[in-house]
């Protein structure tokens, strides 16, 4: 009986620091993204369907808009700097598109290290975490909102939003290491059933 209990035991203590490690691998490997990629982030002034629309086309035109500017952008610090240099500009073309359409929402562009929620790019899966992003705000900034990563590009490619070619793929076969990258492409759900296997 007592050799059970001491079984049990030590099984329990191998399953709390197997996990406790896995945890830790998690954060690290998160860290290590949010080092390496910068996000855009477009927040509507409500959940109106007119508001979500408009942040949608805002969304389009700070994109196109951007795209070009960080066209040869290298890494990471240096997608930051151009984005911090061209805020003003990025809140002009934001507004002129708002007045297009007809609302007088103001718009600010900012950026800041924000608390992203897990996110799936077709096979690629950027875990939650802190990550520093340009955050494009509408008027009240009450609504839902839209996300995705600038750098390496997961966002743009011929006007179409969260589609990843060739190109991009590219691009993070050299930013991302190949444990990253790997893990870049495997989901939660698969990462747990082959532990439990």
């Amino acid at each position: 009986m007592y050799a059970k209990r001491k079984n049990i035991r030590i099984v329990a203590g191998l399953l709390i620091v197997g996990l406790l490690v896995l945890i830790g691998q998690s954060r690290h490997l998160q860290e290590d993204y949010a080092s390496e990629v910068f996000r855009f982030h477009v927040i509507a002034n409500s959940d109106t369907e007119e508001d979500q629309a408009l942040k949608l086309q805002v969304r389009d035109q700070v994109g196109a808009y951007v795209s070009g500017l960080l066209a040869t952008a290298s890494d990471k610090k240096e997608t930051e700097s151009i984005i911090r240099a061209h805020l003003k500009e990025i809140e002009k073309v934001a507004g002129q598109e708002i007045a297009k359409e007809g609302y007088t929402y103001p718009v600010t562009a900012a950026i800041e290290d924000v608390d992203f929620p897990e996110k799936f790019y077709g096979i690629y899966h950027l875990p939650a975490g802190n990550y520093t992003s340009l955050q494009v705000r509408i008027g009240q900034a009450q609504g839902k909102n839209w996300w995705c990563v600038m750098y390496p590009n997961m966002c743009f490619r011929d006007n179409t939003y969260e589609v990843v070619g060739e190109d991009e793929k590219e691009q993070m076969y050299q930013v991302f290491t190949l444990y990253q990258y790997k893990k870049l492409i495997e989901s939660e759900d698969k990462q747990i059933r082959f532990r439990y296997l």
